[in-house]
């Protein structure tokens, strides 16, 4: 098992072993890079538009207390497909985001999660699980693209946010 899946594999024992929503304590998240990060569960909440700033953004907000928030910044079409994602609209031609799921189901590959992993220099990076008929998957991906997804699946993939990211982007 890759390194990646040993972290995701600890990382999701731990939320089995949580009250519904919640992820593993921020104090028990390791400092050490080769230890399994803590993720945080997150709801989607939006996508605003400020007409004072150049890009729309994707709100995030974690399960439980302390409810903090990410707000992701997007290109327009990107806000317009998690939009259109979140709120379960099909297009009258398929989307980019549309063909995928449908080719994802029809491929018997289910979505497990869209997690946000890193957060450097104001840019969010994403990983997009998936579980297909031979293992598992981890794809890396804009934090766009993993939403999109996770909201286009018939029962909504978790959100997952990495601990380290919350305390990186409230520094």
């Amino acid at each position: 098992m890759d390194e990646t899946a040993e972290r995701d594999v600890a990382a999701l024992g731990a939320l089995a072993d949580a009250p519904e929503g919640a992820a593993p304590a921020p104090d028990e998240a390791p400092e050490d890079a080769g230890e399994p990060l803590a993720f945080r569960v997150m709801h989607f909440e939006s996508v605003l538009y400020d007409l004072a700033d150049p890009s729309p953004y994707v709100h995030l907000q974690e399960a439980e207390s302390p409810f903090r928030y990410l707000a992701i910044p997007v290109a327009t079409p990107d806000a317009v497909a998690v939009h259109a994602a979140h709120i379960q609209v099909t297009g009258r031609r398929p989307t980019t985001h549309e063909l995928l799921a449908t080719a994802l189901a029809r491929a018997r590959v289910d979505v497990i999660a869209a997690r946000i992993v890193r957060y450097e220099g104001g840019v969010f990076f994403a990983e997009v699980d998936l579980m297909t008929p031979h293992g598992r998957e981890v794809l890396d991906c804009r934090a766009s693209d993993a939403l999109a997804l996770a909201l286009r699946q018939g029962v909504p993939a978790p959100i997952l946010c990495a601990e380290e990211v919350l305390r990186a982007y409230y520094t």
